[in-house]
């Protein structure tokens, strides 16, 4: 008899850890998909309140008959001396057997324990729902007391909670899978800003060109879609994609008023604007490309679908043949970059720690920590990064050369 007790004490012992440690967002998944044990534990963890007063009940139900068998036993064997030296070890056996054990077992194979201990609690739940409802009254009107709130937890994750669940799923989500779901949570922090074409960079068609000119700035270009303007890069008039007018170039009569009627109404994003939002705006309104404005409607640059899914999955676009390489890696390791090069590119490419979260050029990146144009040889240390100055021109640093990361020193 007292191994029965003891065996049922274990079971509510491991029961009660391994319902509360079950993964609320597995066992939801697991309910949807019909798994009856998942079912039974998600609507008893409804009510945890009602739940808890169940096994706590049961718990102590064997627990003080448990005590009550071994004083019996001691009396009979041994008479009243015993008693002490039984409640001894009848606390060591529920402490290593009843407690300690399943409670361990329990904590590291939760959904091993909970879903078959779910039919058995559901039906005891029932058996004992008077005195639990009593139980459970007498509770939550001495919580009141104290001021405690009885509303439901709620298990909604925020993103950063998310982002940690992530990073710690090694073991159960591919890292190529994983490293695009974090993607897709860093677009709130990234702006379009991070990721555009700066406006000096925008390979563009000037309509107040000779026809010639524009001509020959189609057949070479590197680019699928360009931009129109007229007078100047402020004024956009239409966003032109060459599969468009292939077509019309074979025509004797090809003007430029025929690039005008295929061309796209230009789409402005304020700058600032989230990667995430931008994703959403460019789905509704079916734009692939759109030419991020300053507050004042002035152009800054160009961001296109292609870009923004790249944030996403990686690069997946080939080098366009002709244009000249912005990265190029020495043999001692460093690499030697375009001034114009997004920080945010260079850190995705090759795993550097460059700071994004002030200018987005390297070339900004420099200007701002060194307060003035430096002169080439210059060296700065950026993030324990040493950045030497190749080559300025006029107002900007042309080209640079990133060394490898030296060692912090250990605090």
């Amino acid at each position: 008899m007292l191994v029965i007790l003891l065996l049922l004490s274990a079971f509510f012992s491991a029961s009660e850890t391994a319902m509360m440690a079950l993964n609320r967002y597995r066992l939801s998944h697991l309910a949807s998909e019909g798994h009856h044990g998942a079912r039974l534990a998600r609507a008893l963890l409804e009510r945890p309140d009602r739940l808890l007063s169940t096994i706590l009940l049961g718990n102590n139900f064997a627990n003080i008959a448990a005590a009550s068998v071994a004083t019996v036993i001691a009396l009979r064997l041994y008479g009243e001396t015993a008693i002490a030296v039984a409640s001894l070890l009848l606390t060591l056996l529920v402490l290593i057997v009843a407690e300690i054990a399943p409670k361990t077992l329990a904590a590291l194979h939760p959904e091993f324990i909970a879903y078959p201990a779910a039919y058995v609690l559901t039906i005891l739940q029932k058996i004992f729902l008077p005195i639990v409802h009593l139980i459970n009254m007498m509770g939550n009107g001495l919580l009141r007391i104290f001021g405690v709130s009885l509303q439901r937890r709620q298990f909604d994750l925020s993103t950063e909670e998310l982002r940690t669940v992530l990073k710690t799923s090694a073991t159960q989500l591919p890292q190529s899978r994983r490293e695009m779901l974090l993607s897709i949570l860093d677009l709130e922090h990234i702006t379009v800003d991070d990721i555009m074409v700066p406006r000096q960079q925008i390979e563009a068609i000037d309509l107040d060109d000779d026809f010639d000119e524009v001509i020959e700035q189609l057949v070479t270009a590197h680019h699928s879609r360009l931009p129109l303007y007229q007078e100047s890069m402020d004024r956009i008039v239409g966003i032109l994609h060459l599969r468009q007018i292939l077509y019309l170039m074979q025509r004797e009569d090809f003007c430029k008023q025929h690039l005008l009627e295929v061309a796209s109404p230009p789409y402005f994003i304020p700058e600032g604007t989230p990667l995430s939002k931008q994703l959403v705006e460019m789905q509704k309104y079916r734009r692939t490309t759109g030419l991020v404005v300053n507050e004042y409607g002035d152009l800054q640059g160009l961001v296109g679908l292609e870009e923004i899914l790249e944030e996403i999955v990686g690069e997946f676009t080939r080098s366009v043949p002709g244009m000249d390489e912005e990265i190029e890696r020495e043999a001692d390791g460093s690499l030697v970059v375009d001034g114009r090069i997004h920080v945010r590119e260079l850190n995705r490419k090759y795993a550097l720690h460059l700071p994004t979260d002030g200018p987005k050029t390297v070339n900004g990146l420099i200007l701002e920590a060194f307060e003035a144009i430096p002169d080439p040889g210059t060296t700065l240390l950026i993030a324990d990064y040493p950045l030497e100055v190749v080559q300025t021109r006029g107002t900007s640093v042309t080209v640079v050369r990133i060394n490898p990361r030296r060692n912090r020193s250990p605090q």
